[in-house]
């Protein structure tokens, strides 16, 4: 997973490498009885090694191309996405049908609005409780009953906007 300079509203949760986000996913399974099976486990570290936005086609052709877990059955991928995304562990970015590790894994389900770089694809979770809060409230307010929350914001990180 990459760095990124944003700071985190729960530090003691934040991860920010591939073997630290997989021992931290691992560790929460072990403390809320969730059962991380060979793919899913698999499927987790392809997210996490790819330190970027993954699309499931890109999951799929790695999973394929090995002879580990999934190989033989390709859509277990989804389902296994499908767990990662119901625990919190991974989110999906719907402007870019992709995938990313969540910074926190260890914390609740939550929303989070994402920073994604249109020149390099980095995607930032900006951990700000206050913006989707914000949101929330002014929904309510105009009577709408929100369920979820996407909100993604596009343009150039720092270091693509510095070039």
């Amino acid at each position: 997973m990459s760095q990124h300079a944003s700071h985190c509203t729960n530090p003691e949760h934040h991860v920010d490498d591939a073997a630290a986000f997989v021992a931290a996913v691992e560790r929460a399974c072990r403390e809320r009885g969730l059962r991380l099976t060979p793919i899913r486990a698999r499927v987790l570290q392809l997210i996490a090694d790819a330190g970027q936005p993954i699309k499931a086609y890109d999951l799929l052709d790695r999973v394929r191309s090995g002879d580990g877990p999934g190989a033989a059955a390709p859509p277990t991928v989804y389902r296994a996405l499908d767990f990662l995304m119901a625990n919190g562990f991974v989110h999906k970015l719907e402007s870019v049908n992709s995938f990313v590790a969540c910074h926190h894994p260890n914390a609740d389900q939550h929303s989070v609005p994402f920073l994604i770089c249109n020149r390099c694809h980095a995607a930032v979770e900006l951990e700000d409780e206050g913006v989707v809060a914000a949101l929330d409230a002014r929904a309510r307010e105009l009577g709408f009953v929100p369920q979820a929350q996407t909100l993604e914001v596009h343009g150039l990180c720092a270091k693509c906007a510095s070039r």
